[in-house]
C-alpha cells in the first residue's frame, strides 16, 4: 500500500523509496539484467512488485536495491534461489539488529 501524500499530486513521491515508479522494462535496464530475472525474484517471493491497473509489474527503488544485491551474488556464481535466500536472511538480520538498537535506546 502506498502511503497518502500531502500537497500537490506527486510531491513527496520522489523521496518515497517504496513508491512503485519503475516498469519492469526500465527496472531490468537499470539493473542490466533481463525481465525474466525480475520475474524469478517475484516467483521466489523475494520481491512482490505492485501491479498497474493494466496488470503490469511496477518496482520501487527499495525493491531494485534488493534485486541488485541478488544480481551481485548471482554474478559471483551463486544460484538465483540461493541468492534469494541469502538476501532474505540478510534482511532478517538487519531488521533484528534495528529492533535491538531501538530497544537499547529505550532503556
Amino acid at each position: 500500500m502506498i502511503p497518502a501524500q500531502s500537497g500537490p499530486v506527486g510531491v513527496g513521491r520522489f523521496d518515497d523509496e517504496h513508491y512503485p515508479a519503475y516498469t519492469m522494462g526500465r527496472a531490468a535496464d537499470m539493473l542490466g539484467t533481463s525481465q525474466n530475472f525480475l520475474r524469478s525474484l517475484d516467483g521466489a517471493g523475494l520481491i512482490e512488485p505492485q501491479r498497474s491497473a493494466g496488470g503490469h509489474r511496477r518496482y520501487s527503488r527499495h525493491q531494485l536495491r534488493i534485486a541488485a544485491r541478488v544480481r551481485e551474488l548471482v554474478d559471483q556464481g551463486t544460484a538465483v534461489d540461493a541468492a534469494c535466500r541469502i538476501v532474505s536472511l540478510e534482511n532478517q538480520l538487519h531488521e533484528a539488529q534495528h529492533r535491538d538498537v531501538a530497544r537499547q535506546l529505550q532503556r
